[in-house]
């Protein structure tokens, strides 16, 4: 963004550092926000059975931001809007693999590597050790949530027990490593205010569809915290998924993350990579905030655009989850009503989010959801 006026001079036009003044403190707030759910990701451990989730009604509150209009085109323009994203070609590649981690009990992990943008990237894949299906492996794609990419191991098991299942169950499932976690090439620069690891999602679901192993029309999603929020983009950018499971999802809008995020109590975090800060601050100074542009951050916000997703989906939500408010569930879940799709919202009391105490409650739950609907 160029300074106005005259770059020799003495004073800057002062209504431009005013803006600047107020989008550095707002990115620093935006930063300690999002931080809540950093580093706090890992869900690893055994689960206990816990309370029963239950159903419940549709919130009666709406999402927040209202849907994009027409008005804002030049947003189409910008790599982080839906628009662009659904613009861009996701290519297929071939997944190579990296190294066998032996069998499981009744499936086989392997480390694999496909191309993203270029980027040569990793992920664990798990394959049932029954027969492969004539039509080829059901997939779930598994979205993980944030760890900090400088200390992120691929096989560091935080979701074993959910991989576990779906592949003891006939599921192969992918658990992408994003760009810049682990051995994954590129810059890892965050899942909210960047398209990025959306991009690497995006790829790898290509690249499923066009593996002979892999039932192309019978591709899932699993999205846990920051893991939801790309499993969400990716659902409305590609119709190719069927069934998406969101845990403890970062699943509202970017006014929800902007200025919702604080109905959570904050817990100290390390502070995320510097790459992140800058991206967010970069974004924050050139475009401004929800309520200075909410044009451009409508346009940006994948629950905005639901109207063609053909997914099934699920949401599981601890109603004391400390983490990630339980108010984006409920947005999503309205959201998703009104544009008609298939959706099942439960909430698991007692329990926060990692689900630890309800972690019986919720494989079964989910489990049953990829059966009835990949």
């Amino acid at each position: 963004m160029a300074i106005p006026g005259n770059p020799g001079a003495l004073h800057q036009d002062e209504g431009y550092a005013r803006r600047m003044r107020r989008a550095a403190w707002i990115s620093s707030f935006v930063i300690a926000v999002i931080a809540v759910g950093w580093g706090v990701e890992s869900i690893a451990g055994r689960g206990t059975p816990g309370s029963a989730h239950r159903r419940v009604p549709a919130p009666s509150i709406a999402p927040s931001s209202p849907s994009p209009t027409a008005g804002a085109v030049t947003a189409a323009l910008n790599p982080l809007t839906i628009a662009a994203m659904r613009a861009r070609t996701y290519a297929p590649s071939t997944l190579t693999l990296v190294r066998s981690d032996g069998d499981q009990g009744a499936y086989v992990n392997s480390v694999v590597s496909f191309v993203s943008d270029g980027l040569t990237e990793d992920a664990l894949m798990s394959v049932p050790d029954s027969r492969r299906p004539a039509a080829g492996w059901p997939v779930v794609i598994l979205c993980h949530g944030y760890i900090d990419p400088r200390t992120y191991r691929t096989d560091d098991g935080s979701y074993a027990q959910f991989i576990a299942t779906l592949a003891r169950a006939g599921y192969l499932v992918l658990k992408p490593d994003y760009r810049g976690h682990g051995k994954s090439q590129g810059v890892p620069e965050g899942g909210y205010l960047s398209p990025v690891y959306s991009y690497d999602v995006l790829n790898l679901v290509r690249t499923v569809k066009a593996d002979p192993r892999m039932n192309a029309l019978r591709i899932g999603m699993f999205g846990h915290s920051l893991g939801a929020y790309e499993a969400l983009r990716a659902m409305v950018v590609l119709p190719d998924i069927k069934a998406v499971v969101f845990m403890a999802g970062v699943v509202g809008s970017l006014y929800d993350i902007f200025y919702n995020w604080s109905t959570v109590t904050p817990t100290p975090t390390a502070p995320p990579p510097p790459v992140q800060q800058q991206v967010a601050q970069s974004l924050i100074a050139g475009e401004g905030t929800p309520k200075t542009d909410p044009g451009f951050f409508n346009a940006a916000s994948a629950i905005n655009y639901l109207g063609t997703v053909t997914a099934s989906v699920q949401i599981n939500m601890d109603v004391g989850d400390s983490v990630v408010p339980k108010l984006f569930s409920d947005h999503l879940f309205a959201a998703l009503q009104d544009a008609h799709i298939p959706v099942q919202y439960d909430t698991y009391p007692g329990d926060d989010h990692q689900f630890t105490r309800n972690r019986a409650a919720i494989l079964t739950n989910m489990l049953a959801f990829y059966r009835a609907h990949l």
